[in-house]
Order: structure tokens, then sequence, then C-alpha cells
């Protein structure tokens, strides 16, 4: 990244505006490799310096991206006056202005979000014409029946009468299952597994594309990740393969009766 004012540097890369950020700097907030700057013309580079606002590293690369373990209650939402949003979980000092949730999770379902300023990765990922895998733990109210994974593979038809593209899905006990999607539509899963006269109990996204959600990250935490690890998940892996990653990883939960 090439050399950039001090001033454009915070204000794109945090909350705070032009104005506010020469207060701060005035006030003796910033530092640059441990030494305090008051000019905001002064040039850096956020990739070779770092870079502290009031005692907090500031990062530095032209985009973030931050990989949530979603809890229960909040929205996939920038904002919203009703429910708490995802980006309420991003702490103060890795908030951008232009970060927003790359794809939905229900309010009561749990899991992989990806929060980023990278519109255009973002398109690439959420894209009909690449289809990014999705991967859900379900948990079912009654048993899963064998039945279910022919009717998921031929393609579930809505009580609307919306068509689902196909869906692999793998039994891993009595009532938990792992499913894969390739599209979004409202409430998949949940209306998916009524038309079969089943109700969803829990939904946990544990994988997208073939990046992994880190089994250890406790509820409402955050994982930085490279812009190298996001492209992952634009190449899929087989179905195969990542049901025995992904059960691999999360075999602690599997065998835990709770969420």
């Amino acid at each position: 990244m090439a050399e950039i004012r001090l001033d454009k540097f915070l204000a794109d890369r945090t909350k705070y505006s032009r104005n506010e950020v020469k207060a701060l700097l005035k006030k003796g907030a910033v530092r640059a490799d441990g030494i305090i700057i008051t000019d905001p013309k002064q040039k850096i580079n956020p990739e070779m310096q770092e870079i502290t606002l009031g005692g907090k590293k500031i990062h530095g690369g032209e985009h973030i991206y931050l990989i949530l373990n979603k809890p229960e209650g909040y929205i996939c939402a920038t904002e919203d006056k009703q429910h708490k949003t995802v980006l309420e979980l991003v702490p103060e000092e890795l908030r951008r202005k232009d970060m927003f949730p790359a794809g939905r999770l229900d309010i009561d379902s749990t899991g992989l979000v990806l929060v980023t300023d990278d519109g255009e990765l973002a398109h690439q990922m959420l894209s009909p014409k690449h289809h990014v895998p999705k991967y859900y733990l379900v948990t079912l109210a009654r048993p899963f029946e064998e039945s279910y994974l022919q009717s998921l593979a031929d393609g579930i038809t809505l009580s609307d009468g919306t068509a689902c593209l196909p869906v692999q899905a793998r039994q891993i006990s009595e009532k938990r299952c792992l499913v894969c999607l390739h599209e979004g539509k409202y409430h998949q899963v949940k209306r998916m597994f009524a038309s079969l006269g089943n109700h969803v109990e829990h939904l946990h996204r544990v994988a997208v594309g073939s990046l992994v959600l880190a089994p250890d990250l406790p509820s409402g935490g955050h994982l930085e990740v490279f812009h190298k690890d996001i492209l992952k998940m634009l190449k899929a892996e087989s179905f195969s393969a990542m049901c025995e990653q992904i059960m691999l990883a999360f075999s602690s939960y599997l065998i835990n009766d709770r969420h």
C-alpha cells in the first residue's frame, strides 16, 4: 500500500470524521510505531507501521474481513431500531464506516457470518452464478428420516410454490443432520423441513465455501482473516470432504446436546 495521510487513514478506518481525527491528534491520542503524531498531514504506510488510537491498534489493510460466531438475538444488518445487529459484535478498533454482513442468517440462528468492507468480494461470494455452498448443522424436533435425503436431493418445493435447488444432506444422529445449500431463500432450511413434516429447532452455520468456522470461537466472538482465506470460499471442496472436515472439527459440539 502506498503512503497515505494519517488523518485520511484514520477517518477511513474508524467511526471518526476527519475533523474528529484532527482533534484526537491534537490530544496526542495517535501513535505511529510508538511515537505520538499530531500532524494530520503526516504520511504513513499502514502495512509497514503500527498505528494506534487511544492505545488500540488500527487495522492497516485496504479491506478487513471478520468471521463472527453469531449468537441468537442478532440480525444481519448494518442498523436496526428494534434488534441488535452483528456489527455491534465488532470491536470498536476494528469498525469501519462501510462495514456490512455479507449474507444473512436468521435472528434465532447461530454461526458463521462474514463482516467486511470489501463490496467487490462480497458480490462474488453472494452472486447466484457462483453458488457458493453454505453448510448448516441442523437440529430437528423429530427424528431425521432416510427419505429426506432423496427429497432434498430432488429439490423441495415450498408451501408457496417456490422451487428450491437440490440440497445435499447427511444424517449425523437421530435428530441432527448436516445440510449444504447453494442458494439463500428466506428461512429456506426451516421451510424445507416443514414441507417434509418436521421442525427445525436450531440452525448453526458452520462453513461457507471451504472456509470452516473455528469450533473454539466463542459465541459472539470474532476472528480476523486475510483476503486469501476469504478467496477459499469461492473454491469449494466436495460435499463428502467438507462433511468429514466439519464433523471432525465439531465433534464435541455434535456429542453435546446443547446448541
